[in-house]
Parts: C-alpha cells; structure tokens; sequence
C-alpha cells in the first residue's frame, strides 16, 4: 500500500511539475535567464526518476522537492527581479526591492537541509542528533556557496548579459543575504520538520522505533 501511495504521489507532482515547466518555457521573460534557472530541475528530475527504485525517498522529501522546483520554475518564467508574486510582497512588506529571490534561496536551505537528514540517517554515517543537524546546516550553507560560485563565474562569462540571472538588483551586500536566507531555510526546516520526517523514515522501515 505504502509503494502504491508513493507511486500515485510521485507520479502527481512529476505530473504538476513538467506542465509547470513546459508552461514557463513557452514565452520566458529571457530565454537564457530560464534555462539558467530550471537547470537544477532538469538535472534532479532523471536522478529522481532512476533511483525511485532502488533508493526511494520519503512523501515529505518528494513534495518539497517538487515544490523547490515550482519555485525555480516561477523564477525563471519571469527572472528574479521581475516574479509578480514579488513585486505583491515588496508592496506588502514595503521593501526597496523584489525579495521572490530571498523565497529562493530559503528554499535552497530548506530542502538541501532534509536531502542531507535523510541520506545521513539511512545510512547510519552519524551518531547523535545534534551533529547530524549540524552536518546538515553545513551541507545547505555549502550547496547555498557554490551557487552563488556559480552565479560568480557567470558574471564573469557573460558579463552584463548575466544581470537577470544574478538578480542582485544593487544590492551590495546580496550574497551575503542569500546565504543567510538558506541558513535560515535550513534551521527552520530541521526545527518543524524532523519529527515528521522520523516518523516517515520509521513508516519505511529505514530508521528503528527506539531512534
């Protein structure tokens, strides 16, 4: 029952997600901002797809991910800078810029945070449930480090045509804040998530009751 319910669930969100990104590919704001953005979900999508089998992840980690993917996809379709759901919460929350990115980047720490629990946990690598979320606070900040590597060393390909990708919109110090929003990404998703996400390791099979 447990394998059919994932299949069903697995099955929806691929469903939701490719009609997502077909949709946001027709008439992208920037063509090459777009395919920039949607790339991690065109990289995750076959990974997920070969090792549902013999690696298969929890319903928790499944949604989330076709959530993270949502948002790339949305930020894509219009760049960063430009994602209407932004510009409805820099007039709400009375910014000086669009913040959609900020919701990006939460995200980066918040989903990358739970992949990592959940490799760490079924595969026993650490003892002790204040390292593991200390390893895994880690590991967000580290992928959150390399993109913005990523963004650095397309700024420096592609030079003014890489503005949208960057999406820094003047701000000095954005970065630095996009960092900050994974760390807070991935504490938060540790704190309200851990219990649930031990109670589905346990529904599997992989993780013992006394644990």
């Amino acid at each position: 029952m447990v394998a059919v319910n994932r299949l069903a669930l697995v099955s929806g969100l691929a469903l939701v997600v490719a009609v997502a990104l077909v949709a946001s590919g027709v008439e992208p704001r920037d063509r090459i901002t777009w395919w920039m953005e949607v790339a991690p979900v065109l990289i995750a999508a076959p990974i997920l797809a070969l090792t549902y089998r013999r690696y298969p992840l929890t319903h928790l980690l499944y949604v989330l991910i076709a959530l993270h993917a949502l948002v790339l996809i949305y930020g894509g379709a219009y760049t960063y800078a430009h994602v209407p759901l932004g510009f409805w919460l820099q007039d709400l929350l009375g910014t000086m810029r669009n913040p959609y990115d900020k919701i990006g980047h939460f995200m980066q720490g918040f989903v990358p945070a739970l992949i990592a629990r959940e490799i760490l946990v079924r595969g026993y690598y650490v003892n002790g449930r204040a390292m593991l979320h200390f390893l895994c606070v880690c590991i967000a900040l580290a992928i959150s480090a390399f993109y913005e590597l990523i963004e650095w060393w397309a700024g420096l390909a592609m030079g003014q045509d890489a503005h949208e990708f960057l999406g820094t919109q003047g701000d000095t110090w954005d970065t630095q804040s996009d960092m900050f929003w994974a760390l807070l990404g991935a504490i938060t998703a540790l704190l309200l998530l851990s219990r649930l996400h031990d109670r589905q390791l346990r529904a599997m099979g992989v993780l013992k009751e006394s644990e």
